[in-house]
């Protein structure tokens, strides 16, 4: 009853419409990228960025539509109109504001250098040279060891899970991804084996400002709405409660 008095109301009110008051709005995530988004053994989107999605959704009275998106052409997917927003823990970076636009942002951590025990790699010049370094593409990690660590021997992936598998077979001397993702898995796959070598780097030239929502220029009552939101699950408890429920840690933006 609540979303067909909103969408009334909406005709009422205005001539034209967009999909900022539409009754229900498509999202895609990446489903690869757990615990943040990934597809259980159901073959349901699952995770954090896929709470945070729906409880917006429910704050803004519509309907999630939400579908999985490989990496590589997700941004394209929106820019074309496949989906309206992408909430898939995308870092908020210059380059990708010339093509989308951002919220703020919704949680911000950093690019973690994971490597075997013992090993003495870190984020150093001198020691990642020739050292072959795993990364997904098309990320803002890829570009910090691009921008960075140009004697790095890099090889890309196109999924976090690949590269890690290639770290577990011995085919890459360390892996780089976003910090709480890459101590979940050696949380559950490498505990005692592989470790965060120093601190996670949070440079926002290459990180960003922090993973926000991005929707497609030309859609600021979108953006608005979204941006509205957020501010609100952040204040009354319900983002806290999502974030409890993945993190023993605050990832709340600051």
């Amino acid at each position: 009853m609540k979303m067909k008095i909103l969408a009334l109301g909406v005709m009422m009110g205005a001539l034209t419409t967009s999909v900022a008051y539409a009754e229900s709005i498509r999202i895609a995530t990446e489903g690869a990228y757990p615990p943040f988004n990934y597809i259980d053994e159901s073959g349901e989107l699952k995770g954090f960025d896929v709470d945070i999605a729906k409880a917006l959704c429910e704050e803004m009275s519509v309907e999630c539509q939400l579908t999985a998106q490989a990496w590589d052409g997700i941004i394209p997917g929106l820019v074309t109109g496949r989906y309206d927003a992408i909430v898939a823990s995308m870092s908020i970076t210059e380059k990708r504001k010339e093509a989308v636009n951002f919220t703020k942002p919704y949680y911000q951590v950093g690019a973690a250098l994971v490597a075997p025990v013992g090993s003495d790699i870190e984020f150093d010049e001198e020691k990642l040279d020739g050292k072959s370094i795993g990364v997904q593409r098309a990320t803002t990690y890829a570009n910090l060891l691009d921008g960075e660590y140009p004697m790095a021997s890099v090889k890309s992936y196109d999924t976090v899970e690949n590269h890690n598998l290639d770290l577990q077979s011995g085919r890459l001397d360390a892996v780089v991804g976003q910090a709480v993702l890459m101590q979940e898995w050696i949380n559950e796959h490498g505990e005692g084996e592989y470790e965060i070598k120093g601190d996670p780097i949070l440079s926002v030239e290459y990180i960003g400002e922090g993973a926000g929502i991005a929707v497609r220029k030309g859609n600021p009552e979108l953006l608005e709405r979204f941006d509205s939101a957020l501010t609100a699950i952040l204040e009354n408890g319900v983002y806290d409660a999502i974030s409890e429920a993945y993190f023993p840690f605050s990832i709340r933006p600051e």
